[in-house]
Protein backbone atom coordinates (compact mmCIF):
# COMPACT_ATOMS: atom_id res chain seq x y z
CA UNK A 1 0.00 0.00 0.00
CA UNK A 2 1.53 3.34 -0.80
CA UNK A 3 2.22 5.69 2.40
CA UNK A 4 1.47 8.74 0.25
CA UNK A 5 -1.22 7.78 -1.54
CA UNK A 6 -3.58 6.89 1.95
CA UNK A 7 -1.71 9.28 4.77
CA UNK A 8 -4.14 12.23 5.77
CA UNK A 9 -4.44 16.04 4.47
CA UNK A 10 -4.73 19.16 6.54
CA UNK A 11 -5.97 21.99 4.43
CA UNK A 12 -4.97 25.36 5.79
CA UNK A 13 -8.57 26.21 7.54
CA UNK A 14 -8.24 22.61 9.85
CA UNK A 15 -10.12 20.49 7.76
CA UNK A 16 -8.83 16.80 7.12
CA UNK A 17 -8.83 14.79 4.49
CA UNK A 18 -8.67 10.51 5.76
CA UNK A 19 -6.38 10.24 2.30
CA UNK A 20 -5.43 11.87 -0.65
CA UNK A 21 -7.90 10.47 -3.03
CA UNK A 22 -11.35 12.22 -4.03
CA UNK A 23 -14.16 11.16 -6.29
CA UNK A 24 -14.12 14.13 -8.71
CA UNK A 25 -17.61 15.14 -9.45
CA UNK A 26 -19.55 14.09 -12.22
CA UNK A 27 -22.92 15.25 -13.19
CA UNK A 28 -25.43 12.51 -11.96
CA UNK A 29 -28.50 13.73 -13.86
CA UNK A 30 -30.93 11.62 -10.98
CA UNK A 31 -32.71 14.18 -9.01
CA UNK A 32 -36.40 13.71 -8.29
CA UNK A 33 -39.16 16.17 -8.47
CA UNK A 34 -38.28 19.32 -7.04
CA UNK A 35 -34.64 18.90 -8.21
CA UNK A 36 -33.79 17.09 -4.99
CA UNK A 37 -31.70 13.77 -4.46
CA UNK A 38 -33.65 10.97 -4.00
CA UNK A 39 -32.94 7.43 -3.14
CA UNK A 40 -30.95 6.13 -6.21
CA UNK A 41 -28.46 9.34 -5.84
CA UNK A 42 -28.56 8.53 -2.32
CA UNK A 43 -27.60 5.09 -2.98
CA UNK A 44 -25.13 5.59 -5.80
CA UNK A 45 -22.92 7.38 -3.19
CA UNK A 46 -23.61 4.97 -0.25
CA UNK A 47 -21.68 3.15 -3.11
CA UNK A 48 -18.92 5.29 -2.99
CA UNK A 49 -18.80 5.62 0.61
CA UNK A 50 -16.92 2.41 0.51
CA UNK A 51 -14.78 2.95 -1.80
CA UNK A 52 -12.00 3.88 -0.02
CA UNK A 53 -11.58 7.36 -0.97
CA UNK A 54 -11.03 9.93 1.57
CA UNK A 55 -13.33 12.82 0.12
CA UNK A 56 -16.16 12.82 -2.37
CA UNK A 57 -17.40 15.64 -4.48
CA UNK A 58 -20.98 15.47 -5.29
CA UNK A 59 -22.02 16.11 -9.02
CA UNK A 60 -22.80 19.72 -9.45
CA UNK A 61 -25.42 21.17 -7.29
CA UNK A 62 -27.21 24.72 -8.84
CA UNK A 63 -27.51 28.16 -7.27
CA UNK A 64 -30.89 28.49 -9.36
CA UNK A 65 -33.48 26.39 -10.49
CA UNK A 66 -34.13 28.09 -13.84
CA UNK A 67 -30.15 27.50 -14.96
CA UNK A 68 -29.70 23.77 -14.96
CA UNK A 69 -26.72 22.40 -17.02
CA UNK A 70 -30.02 19.19 -17.33
CA UNK A 71 -33.22 18.74 -16.08
CA UNK A 72 -32.21 15.79 -14.03
CA UNK A 73 -30.01 18.12 -12.12
CA UNK A 74 -29.90 18.83 -8.19
CA UNK A 75 -30.55 22.12 -6.74
CA UNK A 76 -30.14 23.99 -3.65
CA UNK A 77 -31.83 27.39 -3.19
CA UNK A 78 -32.90 29.51 -0.14
CA UNK A 79 -36.54 27.19 0.30
CA UNK A 80 -35.29 23.82 -1.07
CA UNK A 81 -36.23 21.30 1.81
CA UNK A 82 -32.61 19.90 3.79
CA UNK A 83 -33.80 16.61 4.98
CA UNK A 84 -32.32 14.50 1.37
CA UNK A 85 -29.75 16.30 1.59
CA UNK A 86 -29.15 15.68 5.18
CA UNK A 87 -29.16 11.78 4.10
CA UNK A 88 -27.12 12.74 1.11
CA UNK A 89 -24.75 13.83 3.26
CA UNK A 90 -24.93 10.84 5.45
CA UNK A 91 -24.62 8.24 3.01
CA UNK A 92 -20.82 9.51 1.34
CA UNK A 93 -19.75 10.05 4.95
CA UNK A 94 -20.66 6.85 6.88
CA UNK A 95 -17.43 4.86 6.12
CA UNK A 96 -15.16 8.00 7.55
CA UNK A 97 -15.07 10.02 4.07
CA UNK A 98 -15.58 13.64 3.55
CA UNK A 99 -18.34 14.70 1.52
CA UNK A 100 -18.05 17.77 -0.12
CA UNK A 101 -20.93 19.67 -2.55
CA UNK A 102 -19.99 20.95 -6.13
CA UNK A 103 -21.81 24.33 -6.55
CA UNK A 104 -22.62 25.33 -10.12
CA UNK A 105 -23.95 27.82 -12.63
CA UNK A 106 -23.91 27.01 -16.33
CA UNK A 107 -24.29 30.41 -17.85
CA UNK A 108 -24.60 29.92 -21.45
CA UNK A 109 -24.11 25.91 -21.17
CA UNK A 110 -27.95 25.88 -20.90
CA UNK A 111 -29.10 23.64 -23.32
CA UNK A 112 -31.81 25.85 -25.56
CA UNK A 113 -34.47 22.86 -25.20
CA UNK A 114 -34.76 23.68 -21.41
CA UNK A 115 -35.83 27.27 -22.21
CA UNK A 116 -33.80 28.68 -18.81
CA UNK A 117 -32.31 31.76 -17.96
CA UNK A 118 -28.44 31.60 -20.36
CA UNK A 119 -26.58 34.41 -18.76
CA UNK A 120 -23.03 35.17 -19.84
CA UNK A 121 -20.61 37.96 -19.03
CA UNK A 122 -21.46 38.85 -23.06
CA UNK A 123 -23.51 37.87 -25.40
CA UNK A 124 -21.34 35.42 -27.52
CA UNK A 125 -23.12 31.87 -28.33
CA UNK A 126 -21.00 28.62 -27.97
CA UNK A 127 -19.22 27.38 -31.38
CA UNK A 128 -20.06 23.56 -31.57
CA UNK A 129 -19.55 23.94 -35.36
CA UNK A 130 -23.20 22.15 -36.73
CA UNK A 131 -23.93 21.36 -32.93
CA UNK A 132 -24.12 25.16 -32.03
CA UNK A 133 -28.02 25.31 -32.08
CA UNK A 134 -28.25 23.18 -28.71
CA UNK A 135 -27.27 26.39 -27.15
CA UNK A 136 -28.76 29.87 -26.74
CA UNK A 137 -27.31 33.16 -27.32
CA UNK A 138 -26.76 34.32 -23.25
CA UNK A 139 -27.77 37.63 -22.63
CA UNK A 140 -25.26 39.76 -20.73
CA UNK A 141 -25.27 39.94 -17.36
CA UNK A 142 -26.75 43.11 -15.81
CA UNK A 143 -24.44 44.78 -12.43
CA UNK A 144 -27.67 42.97 -10.12
CA UNK A 145 -27.43 40.09 -12.06
CA UNK A 146 -24.06 39.32 -10.74
CA UNK A 147 -25.36 40.47 -7.28
CA UNK A 148 -27.75 38.24 -7.28
CA UNK A 149 -25.31 35.52 -8.32
CA UNK A 150 -22.81 36.06 -5.55
CA UNK A 151 -25.88 35.82 -2.89
CA UNK A 152 -26.89 32.49 -4.57
CA UNK A 153 -23.93 30.93 -4.14
CA UNK A 154 -23.48 31.99 -0.66
CA UNK A 155 -27.18 30.71 0.34
CA UNK A 156 -26.12 27.23 -1.59
CA UNK A 157 -22.66 27.07 0.38
CA UNK A 158 -24.50 28.17 4.09
CA UNK A 159 -27.84 25.69 3.03
CA UNK A 160 -25.45 22.67 2.28
CA UNK A 161 -23.16 23.30 5.58
CA UNK A 162 -26.21 22.89 7.36
CA UNK A 163 -27.09 20.14 6.14
CA UNK A 164 -23.93 18.34 7.23
CA UNK A 165 -21.26 19.05 4.14
CA UNK A 166 -17.67 18.73 5.17
CA UNK A 167 -16.75 21.48 2.44
CA UNK A 168 -18.44 23.15 -0.74
CA UNK A 169 -16.25 23.29 -4.00
CA UNK A 170 -17.26 26.46 -6.33
CA UNK A 171 -17.48 25.27 -9.92
CA UNK A 172 -15.24 27.62 -12.11
CA UNK A 173 -14.45 25.42 -14.72
CA UNK A 174 -15.22 23.70 -17.81
CA UNK A 175 -16.82 26.29 -19.32
CA UNK A 176 -19.49 27.39 -16.93
CA UNK A 177 -20.48 30.99 -16.03
CA UNK A 178 -17.76 32.05 -13.63
CA UNK A 179 -15.33 30.14 -16.20
CA UNK A 180 -16.92 32.35 -18.70
CA UNK A 181 -15.83 35.73 -16.72
CA UNK A 182 -12.65 34.07 -16.83
CA UNK A 183 -11.85 33.34 -20.17
CA UNK A 184 -11.56 36.10 -22.79
CA UNK A 185 -12.88 34.20 -25.53
CA UNK A 186 -16.24 34.60 -23.55
CA UNK A 187 -15.60 37.59 -21.54
CA UNK A 188 -15.54 41.32 -24.07
CA UNK A 189 -16.64 43.21 -21.51
CA UNK A 190 -15.26 46.89 -20.32
CA UNK A 191 -16.34 47.36 -16.61
CA UNK A 192 -14.94 46.12 -14.05
CA UNK A 193 -15.74 42.82 -14.67
CA UNK A 194 -13.91 42.37 -18.02
CA UNK A 195 -10.76 42.92 -19.58
CA UNK A 196 -7.60 42.61 -16.93
CA UNK A 197 -7.44 39.51 -15.55
CA UNK A 198 -7.67 41.34 -12.24
CA UNK A 199 -11.40 42.50 -13.46
CA UNK A 200 -12.30 39.00 -15.27
CA UNK A 201 -11.38 37.08 -11.74
CA UNK A 202 -13.33 39.52 -9.55
CA UNK A 203 -16.46 37.31 -9.77
CA UNK A 204 -14.70 34.37 -8.85
CA UNK A 205 -13.31 36.04 -5.98
CA UNK A 206 -15.73 37.92 -4.96
CA UNK A 207 -17.96 34.28 -4.71
CA UNK A 208 -15.23 32.69 -3.23
CA UNK A 209 -14.89 35.23 -0.25
CA UNK A 210 -18.33 35.53 0.42
CA UNK A 211 -19.05 31.75 0.65
CA UNK A 212 -15.77 31.50 2.83
CA UNK A 213 -16.78 34.35 5.42
CA UNK A 214 -20.19 32.77 5.76
CA UNK A 215 -19.12 29.43 6.48
CA UNK A 216 -17.72 27.90 9.52
CA UNK A 217 -13.84 27.57 9.64
CA UNK A 218 -14.25 23.96 10.09
CA UNK A 219 -16.22 23.36 6.33
CA UNK A 220 -13.79 23.68 4.11
CA UNK A 221 -14.35 25.88 0.79
CA UNK A 222 -12.58 24.69 -2.79
CA UNK A 223 -12.52 26.00 -6.12
CA UNK A 224 -12.18 24.06 -9.52
CA UNK A 225 -10.22 26.28 -12.05
CA UNK A 226 -9.72 25.07 -15.33
CA UNK A 227 -5.46 24.82 -16.02
CA UNK A 228 -6.26 26.05 -19.24
CA UNK A 229 -8.96 26.66 -21.81
CA UNK A 230 -7.38 24.73 -24.63
CA UNK A 231 -8.48 27.27 -27.08
CA UNK A 232 -6.60 29.74 -29.01
CA UNK A 233 -6.95 33.10 -26.63
CA UNK A 234 -8.30 31.56 -24.00
CA UNK A 235 -7.17 31.31 -20.39
CA UNK A 236 -3.87 30.31 -20.02
CA UNK A 237 -2.43 28.09 -17.10
CA UNK A 238 -0.13 31.45 -16.16
CA UNK A 239 -2.98 32.85 -15.89
CA UNK A 240 -4.51 30.57 -13.69
CA UNK A 241 -1.15 30.52 -11.45
CA UNK A 242 -2.38 34.23 -10.43
CA UNK A 243 -5.93 33.37 -9.94
CA UNK A 244 -4.87 30.49 -7.63
CA UNK A 245 -2.65 32.84 -5.44
CA UNK A 246 -5.54 35.32 -4.99
CA UNK A 247 -7.72 32.60 -3.99
CA UNK A 248 -5.05 31.76 -1.64
CA UNK A 249 -5.48 35.31 0.14
CA UNK A 250 -9.01 34.92 0.77
CA UNK A 251 -8.77 31.48 2.63
CA UNK A 252 -9.54 29.09 0.12
CA UNK A 253 -8.39 25.62 1.39
CA UNK A 254 -8.27 23.51 -1.88
CA UNK A 255 -8.19 24.17 -5.84
CA UNK A 256 -8.81 21.73 -8.29
CA UNK A 257 -7.42 22.13 -11.49
CA UNK A 258 -8.84 20.73 -14.32
CA UNK A 259 -9.46 22.15 -18.23
CA UNK A 260 -11.61 22.44 -21.07
CA UNK A 261 -15.21 23.50 -21.77
CA UNK A 262 -18.31 21.95 -23.90
CA UNK A 263 -16.36 23.40 -27.01
CA UNK A 264 -13.03 22.06 -25.72
CA UNK A 265 -13.57 18.94 -23.75
CA UNK A 266 -9.52 18.47 -22.12
CA UNK A 267 -11.54 17.23 -19.35
CA UNK A 268 -12.41 14.35 -21.56
CA UNK A 269 -8.68 14.07 -22.72
CA UNK A 270 -9.50 16.45 -25.82
CA UNK A 271 -8.43 19.83 -27.00
CA UNK A 272 -9.59 22.19 -29.68
CA UNK A 273 -6.59 23.99 -29.80
CA UNK A 274 -4.04 20.91 -30.60
CA UNK A 275 -2.26 20.77 -27.65
CA UNK A 276 -1.36 16.95 -26.57
CA UNK A 277 -2.39 15.64 -22.72
CA UNK A 278 -1.00 13.41 -21.25
CA UNK A 279 -2.62 9.85 -21.55
CA UNK A 280 -3.52 9.54 -17.57
CA UNK A 281 -3.72 12.39 -15.31
CA UNK A 282 -3.67 14.85 -18.09
CA UNK A 283 -2.94 18.02 -16.36
CA UNK A 284 -0.31 16.75 -14.42
CA UNK A 285 2.35 19.19 -15.86
CA UNK A 286 0.27 22.32 -15.42
CA UNK A 287 -0.66 20.94 -11.88
CA UNK A 288 2.69 20.40 -10.73
CA UNK A 289 3.70 23.89 -11.98
CA UNK A 290 0.90 25.53 -9.77
CA UNK A 291 1.83 23.32 -6.98
CA UNK A 292 5.36 24.52 -6.67
CA UNK A 293 4.25 28.26 -5.81
CA UNK A 294 0.52 27.71 -4.31
CA UNK A 295 0.63 28.27 -0.46
CA UNK A 296 -2.85 26.32 -0.71
CA UNK A 297 -2.87 22.12 -1.74
CA UNK A 298 -3.38 21.81 -5.33
CA UNK A 299 -5.77 18.79 -6.41
CA UNK A 300 -5.59 17.71 -9.86
CA UNK A 301 -8.35 15.46 -11.85
CA UNK A 302 -8.40 13.29 -15.24
CA UNK A 303 -7.58 10.10 -16.33
CA UNK A 304 -5.79 8.51 -13.16
CA UNK A 305 -6.78 4.46 -13.33
CA UNK A 306 -4.13 3.33 -11.85
CA UNK A 307 -1.95 3.52 -8.47
CA UNK A 308 1.25 3.88 -9.97
CA UNK A 309 -0.14 7.36 -11.79
CA UNK A 310 -1.70 8.56 -8.59
CA UNK A 311 2.00 8.39 -6.62
CA UNK A 312 3.51 9.99 -9.48
CA UNK A 313 0.80 12.85 -9.24
CA UNK A 314 1.39 13.17 -5.39
CA UNK A 315 5.08 12.94 -5.90
CA UNK A 316 5.19 16.28 -7.93
CA UNK A 317 3.95 18.13 -5.05
CA UNK A 318 0.11 17.89 -5.66
CA UNK A 319 -2.26 17.35 -2.85
CA UNK A 320 -4.87 15.29 -3.76
CA UNK A 321 -5.50 12.44 -6.38
CA UNK A 322 -8.96 13.57 -8.46
CA UNK A 323 -10.67 10.19 -9.93
CA UNK A 324 -13.65 10.63 -12.09
CA UNK A 325 -14.43 8.22 -14.93
CA UNK A 326 -12.56 5.42 -13.37
CA UNK A 327 -14.43 5.55 -10.49
CA UNK A 328 -17.99 5.08 -12.41
CA UNK A 329 -16.47 2.18 -13.86
CA UNK A 330 -14.81 0.72 -10.60
CA UNK A 331 -16.45 1.73 -7.77
CA UNK A 332 -13.61 0.45 -5.18
CA UNK A 333 -11.20 0.81 -6.94
CA UNK A 334 -9.08 3.16 -4.34
CA UNK A 335 -9.83 0.35 -1.78
CA UNK A 336 -8.65 -2.85 -3.71
CA UNK A 337 -5.43 -1.09 -4.04
CA UNK A 338 -4.92 -1.33 -0.32
CA UNK A 339 -4.55 -4.77 -0.78
CA UNK A 340 -3.51 -5.11 -4.78
CA UNK A 341 -1.64 -2.42 -5.92
CA UNK A 342 -1.70 -3.52 -9.33
CA UNK A 343 -5.56 -3.11 -9.96
CA UNK A 344 -6.17 -0.51 -12.30
CA UNK A 345 -9.68 0.64 -14.34
CA UNK A 346 -11.14 -0.24 -17.44
CA UNK A 347 -13.72 2.51 -18.94
CA UNK A 348 -15.05 2.77 -22.56
CA UNK A 349 -13.06 4.97 -24.25
CA UNK A 350 -15.76 6.57 -27.05
CA UNK A 351 -13.73 7.74 -30.09
CA UNK A 352 -15.94 9.21 -32.84
CA UNK A 353 -14.97 11.50 -35.81
CA UNK A 354 -17.60 13.79 -34.47
CA UNK A 355 -15.89 15.43 -31.45
CA UNK A 356 -19.35 16.82 -29.78
CA UNK A 357 -21.35 13.50 -30.15
CA UNK A 358 -18.37 11.60 -29.00
CA UNK A 359 -18.13 14.35 -25.54
CA UNK A 360 -22.10 13.88 -25.52
CA UNK A 361 -21.44 10.11 -25.62
CA UNK A 362 -19.07 9.42 -22.85
CA UNK A 363 -21.05 11.61 -20.43
CA UNK A 364 -23.76 9.60 -21.43
CA UNK A 365 -21.79 6.00 -20.73
CA UNK A 366 -20.84 6.87 -17.47
CA UNK A 367 -24.20 8.41 -16.63
CA UNK A 368 -25.21 5.12 -17.09
CA UNK A 369 -22.93 3.34 -14.77
CA UNK A 370 -23.93 5.60 -12.00
CA UNK A 371 -27.65 4.97 -12.88
CA UNK A 372 -26.89 1.54 -12.50
CA UNK A 373 -25.04 1.92 -9.07
CA UNK A 374 -28.14 3.91 -8.13
CA UNK A 375 -30.37 1.03 -8.48
CA UNK A 376 -28.34 -1.29 -6.90
CA UNK A 377 -26.23 -2.66 -10.07
CA UNK A 378 -23.17 -3.31 -10.65
CA UNK A 379 -21.12 -0.92 -13.40
CA UNK A 380 -21.01 -2.64 -16.79
CA UNK A 381 -18.01 -1.87 -18.91
CA UNK A 382 -19.55 -3.67 -22.40
CA UNK A 383 -22.09 -0.61 -23.14
CA UNK A 384 -23.09 0.18 -26.51
CA UNK A 385 -21.89 4.05 -26.74
CA UNK A 386 -23.88 4.32 -29.60
CA UNK A 387 -27.43 2.87 -27.89
CA UNK A 388 -26.09 4.53 -24.66
CA UNK A 389 -26.34 7.98 -26.30
CA UNK A 390 -29.84 7.78 -27.86
CA UNK A 391 -31.38 6.35 -24.67
CA UNK A 392 -29.24 9.08 -22.51
CA UNK A 393 -31.34 11.62 -25.14
CA UNK A 394 -34.62 9.94 -25.19
CA UNK A 395 -34.53 9.87 -21.05
CA UNK A 396 -33.13 13.84 -21.08
CA UNK A 397 -36.02 14.25 -23.62
CA UNK A 398 -38.64 13.55 -21.04
CA UNK A 399 -37.24 15.33 -18.14
CA UNK A 400 -36.63 17.85 -20.21
CA UNK A 401 -41.15 18.04 -20.80
CA UNK A 402 -41.39 17.39 -17.32
CA UNK A 403 -39.32 20.51 -16.40
CA UNK A 404 -40.64 22.88 -19.47
CA UNK A 405 -44.10 22.30 -18.29
CA UNK A 406 -43.08 22.45 -14.30
CA UNK A 407 -41.71 26.31 -14.90
CA UNK A 408 -44.06 27.31 -18.27
CA UNK A 409 -45.69 30.12 -16.27
CA UNK A 410 -42.57 31.91 -14.47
Amino acid sequence: MSELVFSPLRLPGGAELPNRIAKAAMEEGMAIEGHLPGDQLIRLYEYWADSGCGMLLTGNVMVDHLAMTGPGGVALEADTPLEPFRRWAKAGQQHGAKMWMQINHPGRQVYAAMGGKALSPSDIALDLGKHSKLFPKPAPMTDSEIQDLIERFTITATRAAEAGFDGVQIHAAHGYLLSQFLSPLSNRRTDQWGGSLENRARLLLEVARSVRTALPENVAVSVKLNSADFQRGGFEPGEAREVVLMLAEIGVDLVELSGGSYESPAMQGRTADGRTLAREAYFLDFAKDIAQVSPIPIMTTGGVRRLAVAEKVLQEGVGVVGMGTALAFSPHLPKHWQTEASTSAQVLDVQWKDKTLAALATMAVVRRQLQRMGKGKAPKLKSSALWTLISDQLRSQRLTRRYRQRYANR
